[in-house]
């Protein structure tokens, strides 16, 4: 299982539109974060703090490349927010099964 604060990392990181669509730009290759910063209507200060974000979520890797700053996404780190979503959903359909079950036979419920 994912870790709580991992999860909370990746959640919060992941909860705004400009950061997930700076994730699917980074996920075909390292760009570079002025030209990521030119896609969007708001100041290169502003993307850059998107993009730290992400990094410190561990959703995208930073490498300097002489005076521009690389960023590409870390597709693990996607897996585990996929893999968070995933124990989430397994959670949630156990106790709806569980409860369909109840509903069903309603004598069974009296023994437990």
């Amino acid at each position: 299982m994912v870790v709580d604060e991992e999860v909370d990392r990746l959640f919060h990181a992941l909860a705004d539109a400009t950061r997930r669509d700076l994730l699917r730009r980074s996920a075909d290759g390292e760009l570079s974060v002025s030209r990521l910063a030119d896609g969007y209507a708001m100041s290169f200060a502003a993307v850059h703090k998107h993009v730290a974000v992400l990094e410190r979520a561990g959703l995208v890797t930073k490498t300097r490349h002489g005076r521009e700053q690389l960023v590409r996404t870390d597709p693990a780190a996607v897996a585990r927010a996929r893999q968070a979503l995933d124990e989430l959903e397994a959670t949630w359909r156990g106790r709806v099964d569980r409860m369909s079950d109840l509903l069903a036979h309603p004598t069974r419920g009296e023994n437990r």
